[in-house]
């Protein structure tokens, strides 16, 4: 992906034609090796890296300004410290190996960087000079290839997180194996979030077809021609979500207890589907296997000229499994509306959301001072609640 990056946009081929090791790692731009001064007036090699402003594949104006820097603070010749540049010390982890302890700002002009080649070569020389007064003829040019690339989940550079300096909590979710049984309403708003992050397999199981009342209360807006040709859910979903994502596996079968395996392998489970029996099926083989969970749930009545309810979340991980059978059902049907469809998008959206984030608590990304393992909203009150604790 970063080779294609580079040859398709000038800025970026220019610098690797200039001789600088320079790479796209995550939404960075990571130059190495660049020479510097420290403070006992050593020349060292330290590492500058900017964030990555792109659309597609395609490179925009660099916003901000500003680089982080792997090193000691940089110095004069003489060993005093280049304030100039100076805009913040600490310890920034930004993910991919990268943990910077400086953060500098030399901004050309009122109009800013206009690429690439122009911003980090400015920032490469301002460290590079003091260091070629010590040590004639060293330069951040070593020409030299950079090592090969991590492959990544996704069809194109994730900028998002390394932009606001989260790349190290969204490395987090690397890995995770995320299977989402049910992809009606609520299970494709939990897809269409967790397609986002750098999971290594989302794994879509639901027999459904997608057809017309689907399409008012999942994310998106598809045609009339694609209506039309009736899809699977898991198969329409995925030829949507494939375009980021590239390890979307669909499975259109309906789980119980004679096909539970296609969950092996998983690492995390999403349960967005109808009450009965293949849904505790489905529950025995995810703690059988050790598996944390999240099932998701909606109790909706239509009163007078209105509508009230109940959303659900309950989560049940290896420690904490015994709340979950009180909390969910596994009977079928009853008087509830939501069984017949009714139109309920921004619902679905919010019960996904929930669920979401309690899978990105329980993995770290989020912080977790409750660590409830059951919460619910009621519409009416507007009233979000906590419940089943472990901490």
């Amino acid at each position: 992906m970063s080779d294609a990056l580079f040859s398709r946009n000038d800025d970026l081929k220019r610098l690797r034609d200039a001789g600088y090791l320079i790479q796209a790692v995550g939404g960075l731009l990571v130059m190495r090796e660049v020479p510097y001064v420290n403070a006992q007036k050593e020349v060292k090699r330290g590492v500058l890296i900017s964030t990555l402003c792109l659309s597609g594949d395609l490179t925009q104006k660099p916003e901000p300004h500003t680089v982080q820097f792997c090193g000691d603070f940089p110095c004069q010749a003489d060993g005093v410290p280049l304030q100039a540049i100076a805009a913040g010390t600490g310890q920034w982890d930004l993910g991919h190996g990268l943990v910077a302890q400086h953060m500098f700002s030399s901004k050309p002009d009122n109009r800013g960087y206009q690429n690439y080649f122009d911003k980090m070569t400015t920032y490469a020389n301002i460290l590079a000079g003091p260091a070629a007064v010590l040590s004639p003829g060293v330069s951040a040019k070593v020409f030299r290839e950079p090592d090969e690339d991590e492959e990544s989940v996704f069809n194109y550079l994730e900028t998002a997180s390394d932009r606001v300096g989260i790349g190290a909590l969204t490395a987090r979710l690397k890995g995770e194996r995320v299977a989402i049984v049910g992809v009606g309403g609520t299970g494709s708003y939990i897809l269409d979030q967790v397609a986002k992050t750098p999971v290594a397999e989302i794994r879509l199981i639901d027999n459904d077809e997608f057809l017309q009342h689907n399409a008012f209360r999942a994310p998106g807006a598809p045609s009339l021609d694609s209506l039309r040709q009736v899809w699977k859910k898991v198969e329409y979903f995925k030829e949507i979500y494939s375009r980021i994502h590239r390890h979307i596996v669909a499975h259109a079968v309906q789980l119980d207890a004679s096909n539970v395996h296609v969950l092996d392998g998983v690492t995390f489970a999403f349960l967005s589907m109808d009450a009965g029996e293949p849904k505790r099926a489905v529950i025995e083989r995810l703690e059988s296997m050790g598996v944390p969970f999240i099932d998701v749930g909606m109790g909706l009545e239509l009163k007078g000229d209105s509508l009230g309810g109940i959303l659900r979340v309950t989560t049940s991980t290896p420690g904490a499994r015994e709340h979950l059978r009180q909390r969910v059902s596994f009977d079928g049907g009853g008087d509830d509306v939501y069984v017949s469809n009714i139109q309920v998008a921004e619902l679905n959206m919010l019960n996904a959301a929930l669920a979401v984030i309690k899978w990105k608590k329980i993995r770290g990304f989020y912080r977790d001072l409750e660590q409830e393992h059951h919460c619910s909203y009621t519409i009416d009150g507007n009233m979000l609640l906590n419940g089943d604790q472990t901490s």
